[in-house]
């Protein structure tokens, strides 16, 4: 399956069977833990025996202690019934504990299984999906698969073992009366199968509905300084209020299916130990059994009820953890689009020069990105790529590190075709900045350092130096340990760009893509940001888009980009005697130029 939205992959998916989802599950994940979940029935087993033997206890209590009066019966009797429940109590604690651990260490490897595969897809796929979405398969999804996992299979083998020690007890006991006893339970198989089927279908819809509730949480509060600009608050509480709602009638009705399974269970144990009491009885009235094996008998049969009444509940456990299970490996079967081949090979660099020959790309069935772009970076120099917004210039960029692969033509480094080496060895050569800049919720240092394990001290106060960001840095409340915040809200836009370019000093690589990473800045911020990067670029292979073409005067060669064609290619001076496309835009911005610095000394 290649990678789009996680919805269209929903839509497309064939609904598996239970067996299908638990055969996986067992097959991709249990086995490292089958040693312990052996061990676990093994207690499990002794659980079993205790209970049933509880349950045998009851002859020779009435027989000998209440019919025959035999006083020294009465205190092997007592000491048995401390001695199973205190069996029982051991082999219960054990149990659980490994089950727990089997559990978590199912559902741990599944949460890293799942980041290690979302890491591997391109950029496409994260384009096209939600991140609210996503990051519902780490916690709603997965945690219903805990209940699966842990909780239900620790049902099923315990109660199912203790049923059956309980069961053989009853055939002990009186066989008639065990098989007349078990007409119910095919009974209730078929309705209860059911009710599985429409949980799974209940729950499946719940986790989609809460994908959705975490993306518009997360934009919310991301975009509150625009809610709150333009007086949105009502209408977006409003959107997340219907979400609730529909959350809320999802859940409400999985209960209510959920709470089905018990009217059916007691209908038919009730008539069932009543068919049992008549019957068994009669027999004793007769004589033909003796009083302590009717009552261990109906004590094994009222005790099978109750581990009878928690398997019918974990099928419901067991369908809600398979709806999260299969939009788990849904989501685990996408596979990414960029992909390294089988024999790519480390990228060796000599020189650093970057081509494209003939690129052909599109997003799509549209009309193509670039259309037959040529351009040549040669190494050690500066190449900018200017033009109109959407002429195709960022996705240039995009290609030479393999965030998307041309539909024809190639992408050269030193001559080697980027789809020939490996991801590491082809980012390792690169340092991007760009004007959407991304901090983490770290410190400074951390945030500089990032790309680079292991950086010295020395070498990241060098690298802030030479990005004009240590004298900043050290006016910050806690200096380089000072937290930046999510998206470095807590830093102004010209802070935040110089920590990206510190960012790219530091990882020191020889060839610097540079994505307008100066537009968005005040002027004085841009000069600041502009010496930082001049010192940057200074013997790296460089490529530049720029919107203010200003900045890209002192580079070796300009390429003009529209509509995804190269309409023109030179230097500053050349394309400006040419009056083309690349003069009038740059009239136009030194007009406009002209016009503010007017307005600004009309109102000095």
């Amino acid at each position: 399956m290649d990678s789009g939205t996680l919805n269209t992959a929903a839509e497309n998916r064939p609904h598996q069977s239970t067996y299908a989802l638990m055969r996986r599950l067992v097959r991709e994940h249990m086995r490292p833990y089958v040693g312990r979940f052996a061990l676990a029935v093994l207690f499990m087993a002794f659980m079993s025996a205790s209970t049933g033997f509880q349950a045998w206890l009851m002859q020779p209590m009435v027989n000998e202690v209440f019919v025959a009066r035999n006083a020294d019966v009465l205190w092997l009797v007592a000491g048995a019934v401390v001695g199973a429940f205190l069996i029982k109590g051991i082999a219960t604690y054990v149990q659980a504990v490994i089950m727990a651990g089997v559990g978590l260490g199912i559902i741990a490897d599944l949460q890293n299984r799942l980041y290690a595969h979302l890491a591997r897809m391109d950029l496409a796929f994260f384009h096209a999906s939600q991140t609210g979405g996503l990051i519902s398969r780490f916690t709603n999804d997965i945690n219903q698969m805990r209940t699966a996992v842990s909780n239900a299979i620790t049902s099923v083998g315990k109660d199912a073992l203790t049923l059956i020690g309980l069961v053989f007890v009853m055939f002990y006991q009186n066989w008639e009366l065990a098989l007349i006893s078990f007409f119910a339970f095919p009974v209730a198989i078929y309705p209860i199968a059911r009710l599985g089927r429409r949980i799974r279908k209940v729950t499946a819809n719940t986790q989609e509905e809460t994908g959705l509730f975490m993306t518009l949480l997360e934009q919310t509060f991301q975009g509150i300084r625009v809610v709150k600009a333009y007086g949105m608050e009502d209408y977006e509480r409003s959107r997340i209020g219907r979400i609730v709602e529909t959350i809320r009638g999802l859940q409400l009705r999985a209960e209510r299916i959920r709470a089905l399974s018990s009217p059916i269970m007691e209908t038919l144990g009730g008539l069932a130990i009543a068919v049992v009491i008549v019957y068994g009885g009669q027999q004793v009235i007769a004589e033909d059994k003796d009083p302590g094996s009717f009552f261990s008998f109906v004590a094994a049969l009222i005790m099978a009820y109750e581990p009878m009444k928690r398997l019918a509940n974990v099928n419901m456990s067991i369908q809600q953890g398979l709806a999260g299970a299969q939009r788990l490996f849904d989501l685990l079967d996408i596979e990414p689009a960029i992909r390294e081949r089988p024999d790519a090979r480390p990228l060796t660099l000599a020189h650093g020069g970057v081509r494209l020959e003939e690129v052909r790309f599109s997003y799509g069935p549209r009309s193509p990105a670039l259309n037959g772009v040529s351009i040549e970076v040669p190494a050690g120099k500066t190449v900018a790529l200017v033009g109109p917004s959407g002429a195709g210039k960022s996705t240039i960029l995009n290609l030479i590190p393999r965030f998307y692969d041309v539909d024809d033509g190639r992408v050269a480094i030193d001559g080697v075709d980027v789809r020939d080496v490996t991801f590491a060895s082809l980012r390792a050569v690169m340092a991007l900045v760009s004007q959407e800049v991304m901090l983490f919720d770290d410190t400074v240092r951390a945030n500089i350092a990032y790309g680079r394990a292991g950086a010295s001290e020395e070498d990241i106060v060098e690298a802030a130096r030479h990005a004009a960001a240590h004298d900043f840095i050290l006016a910050l409340p806690e200096g380089y340990d000072t937290m930046v915040g999510e998206q470095g809200v807590k830093l102004s836009g010209g802070q935040r760009q110089r920590l990206a370019i510190a960012r790219a000093m530091l990882k020191n690589a020889p060839i610097l893509l540079l994505d307008e990473a100066t537009s968005a800045l005040d002027t004085e911020s841009e000069r600041q940001v502009q010496a930082a990067l001049s010192h940057l670029m200074r013997g790296r292979t460089t490529l530049v888009i720029a919107h203010r073409l200003s900045t890209v005067i002192d580079a070796d060669l300009i390429y003009v980009i529209d509509d995804g064609r190269i309409v023109e290619a030179g230097s500053h001076a050349e394309l400006l005697e040419r009056e083309g496309m690349y003069a009038r835009l740059y009239a136009l911005q030194f007009a406009d130029q002209d016009g503010e610095d007017a307005a600004v000394a009309a109102s000095v």
